[in-house]
């Protein structure tokens, strides 16, 4: 048997939590690369244009997904739910892709961890769903640890920072829909497809009002970078399919530590004390929400938690 074959029958009896864990681990080091190289790539072209482009590319990458509709799923659309998810997720990469060519590549997927707050307060206010004191505690110490990583009013906040901090609840509105989506039997490939053809043509406008014709090497790079998203997601939907979400929930804050090293070695980008702190609290409270979130399913109860996205790794 080739050692690759024997490497997957033994990665098979696995326990699939742990297969789980795994392949949520490495999308999380593929998305710190993606973030990484758009970061590089950010300092010579637009993020706008940027974002567009990595969306346009993505489309030849889920060329496979788009042939697998049947034409039942395109009849049965709802396209207004998918163009609200469109347009919120369009400006939301756009928000990103700025945040991440001005601020440390951690600072970033910190914030972004804030997701689950927002998407619990969203939940709450337009799909009246119920909350209980714990939850609303975690979601408010939650957004304070973000408050610590930006601590307003002793440090000067960066444009870049204020980007993220908008585009943070626009990805949980954007999630929001997608339950919506989902809880309308859409199917998880239809869902993915047209939200990747709907955002490039949201970025579309905002790409040609700033263009410049790019270089040999930045557009290799942008080929690069909507390949390591794609590649990403596939690897985040994988772990979410074999394992539990409760059970494989922590693996998904180790990208915080793939952006730390990143960050460092690339760019050397030190996070600071608060930085640290503040991300231990965002993502403890993100945890616990999480953990709230299995026992209401367990239960039977209604839940706020939004479709898998990927919260911080939204591009």
């Amino acid at each position: 048997m080739p050692p690759v074959a024997q490497l997957r029958v033994a990665f098979d009896k696995v326990p699939p939590n742990v297969q789980g864990m795994f392949w949520i681990v490495l999308s999380g080091l593929i998305f710190s690369s993606f973030m990484a190289l758009v970061r590089h790539v950010g300092s010579t072209m637009d993020p706008v244009q940027l974002s567009f482009l990595r969306y346009a590319f993505g489309l030849v990458f889920l060329a496979p997904f788009f042939l697998r509709l049947r034409m039942a799923e395109v009849r049965e659309v709802h396209w207004k739910l998918h163009l609200l998810r469109g347009v919120f997720h369009g400006t939301g990469v756009m928000l990103w892709f700025y945040a991440m060519s001005r601020i440390p590549i951690a600072e970033v997927t910190a914030i972004g961890f804030t997701n689950p707050f927002f998407a619990t307060i969203g939940a709450v206010i337009f799909l009246g769903e119920a909350i209980r004191i714990p939850r609303i505690t975690a979601v408010v110490i939650g957004l304070g640890g973000a408050m610590l990583i930006i601590r307003p009013g002793i440090e000067v906040v960066d444009a870049g920072v204020i980007a993220m901090l908008i585009a943070a609840p626009i990805f949980a509105g954007s999630d929001l829909v997608a339950k919506a989506l989902l809880t309308r039997r859409e199917s998880g490939p239809a869902v993915v497809a047209y939200l990747s053809i709907i955002v490039t043509l949201v970025t579309l406008v905002p790409a040609l009002l700033v263009w410049t014709w790019p270089t040999a090497e930045e557009w290799l790079m942008c080929v690069v970078i909507a390949g390591l998203a794609t590649i990403g997601h596939l690897a985040m939907t994988q772990g979410f399919k074999v394992g539990e979400i409760s059970a494989i929930a922590p693996a998904r804050y180790i990208q915080l530590l793939w952006s730390v090293l990143i960050g460092y070695a690339l760019f050397a980008e030190a996070p600071g004390m608060w930085t640290y702190i503040g991300s231990i609290v965002v993502v403890a409270s993100a945890l616990y929400i999480a953990r709230r979130e299995a026992l209401a399913r367990e239960r039977g109860r209604k839940t706020v938690q939004p479709a898998q996205s990927n919260s911080a790794n939204t591009g």
